[in-house]
């Protein structure tokens, strides 16, 4: 009998950092090929709009892997919508990060995610996932670079799925990512919705339901 090699696992931080590339990787693939109006649209009851996703995404990891490493990010004339530190006043907006201002355009936010990416890399290649952090608007805030990671991570998954379904809306363009959207080829999209709408429909409506 043939023994095959065990594999060999790759090294965590690779694997966290592979994800969490992929992941910033999706989110700015939302915006291609979007118009300024388009991109900036509230498309929720609450305002969620696309480029402001990518604009919250690159306050996040300043934040995360900025000062709760004691890395302080280089030009806080980027972003003078964001406390930097436990001192800075928080701003009166508390959506602010997430709407781009008439002023800062798709390839202004874009720019900024970018730079931020190299940032954040700067602080993960630099630290081992051990390595103790401190997030001030935590309360106690401890943490470690592994647990930041896996935050971050999360934080951006889900916002990259709130651009799926928001791009969707948009232009009915949709998929994973770039070059594999991972939807099934051949589908009668109409037909299949209707045959979903007719189940549910079998259910009475709840309270606040649209008709």
């Amino acid at each position: 009998m043939t023994t095959m090699p065990e594999a060999t696992p790759p090294d965590p931080k690779t694997t966290l950092r592979r994800y969490l590339q992929g992941t910033r990787e999706n989110l700015l693939w939302k915006l291609e090929g979007l118009s300024e109006r388009d991109v900036r649209l509230p498309r929720t009851p609450t305002g969620t709009n696309l480029l402001g996703l990518v604009k919250h995404a690159a306050g996040t990891e300043i934040a995360y892997f900025g000062g709760t490493f004691s890395r302080p990010w280089p030009t806080p004339e980027d972003v003078p919508w964001l406390p930097l530190t436990p001192e800075a006043p928080w701003p009166d907006d508390p959506n602010v990060d997430f709407y781009a201002t008439a002023d800062e355009s798709i390839a202004d936010v874009v720019a900024l995610y970018r730079k931020v990416w190299a940032f954040s890399d700067e602080t993960i290649e630099s630290l081992p996932l051990d390595a103790p952090g401190h997030v001030f608007w935590w309360g106690d805030g401890a943490v470690t670079l592994h647990q930041i990671l896996v935050h971050v991570i999360v934080d951006l998954s889900r916002h990259a799925g709130h651009a799926d379904i928001l791009r969707e809306g948009v232009d009915a363009t949709v998929g994973m990512r770039q070059g594999n959207s991972n939807i099934p080829d051949g589908v009668d999209w109409p037909a299949h919705v209707a045959r979903l709408r007719g189940i549910a429909e079998q259910f009475p409506a709840g309270p606040g339901s649209p008709a």
